[in-house]
């Protein structure tokens, strides 16, 4: 039995997440920031602890939630897209709430999270996008988002020289059929998370500092 720690759990593939790691019968940790959606994780079987990534007080006591916990596996999933994809330049709201969810938690986390995976020899994933590679974009949309993805891309390729112990990888889950990705999407969120869990499940350390595609392919550029 694996512990698994899933950090932004409402929704989407951050829910799917649960509830695959819970039917294979790993111990799993969910965050959300709504007491309905951690009434909804709890009844799952989930252990519930209740944050909210955008902001410095509430998330600055994970580490204490998880006091004496040793981590297997630990993703940051939690993710925002705020106003018009195409909006150039972005609103400062859009801006503020993006990459203080996208990017501020993730590098806030990151300090609480990794000595507990490093503990357990285990893998930390931060939910990036095929949006954020740099060598490979068609256009501007989303151009705020492909901002912030491609700085948790970054904070992934610095942060694992701290953690020599545990994998620290960005994972693009590809395009799915969420409320961010809408129905026209390639992927259902169950094929995302499954072919996410293979991928998580075989990355050894050698791996650490790369962007994952759902698949286990390495991104072949950034």
């Amino acid at each position: 039995m694996s512990h698994v720690l899933i950090i932004g759990a409402s929704r989407g593939i951050g829910l799917e997440l649960v509830r695959q790691y819970l039917d294979a019968g790993d111990s799993v940790i969910a965050t959300a920031r709504q007491d309905d959606d951690l009434a909804r994780l709890a009844e799952m079987g989930a252990k519930v602890l209740k944050v909210d990534v955008a902001s410095p007080a509430s998330i600055s006591g994970l580490s204490w939630h998880l006091d004496g916990e040793s981590l297997d596996v630990a993703l940051y999933v939690a993710g925002a897209l705020v106003g018009d994809p195409a909006t150039i330049p972005p609103t400062r709201d859009a801006f503020d709430r993006v990459m203080h969810t996208n990017v501020m938690g993730l590098m806030q986390a990151i300090p609480q999270v990794m000595p507990m995976v490093e503990e357990a020899g285990g893998v930390f994933g931060a939910f990036s996008s095929s949006m954020s590679q740099i060598g490979n974009v068609p256009g501007s949309d989303g151009w705020l988002y492909r901002v912030s993805k491609a700085a948790v891309n970054m904070a992934v390729a610095s942060a694992r020289f701290d953690y020599p112990k545990a994998c620290m990888v960005a994972l693009d889950p590809g395009w799915v059929r969420t409320d961010m990705g809408g129905e026209g999407a390639s992927l259902s969120v169950e094929e995302s998370v499954s072919g996410l869990r293979k991928t998580i499940a075989g990355l050894t350390l050698q791996d650490s500092g790369g962007l994952f595609h759902h698949d286990g392919q390495a991104a072949s550029t950034w």
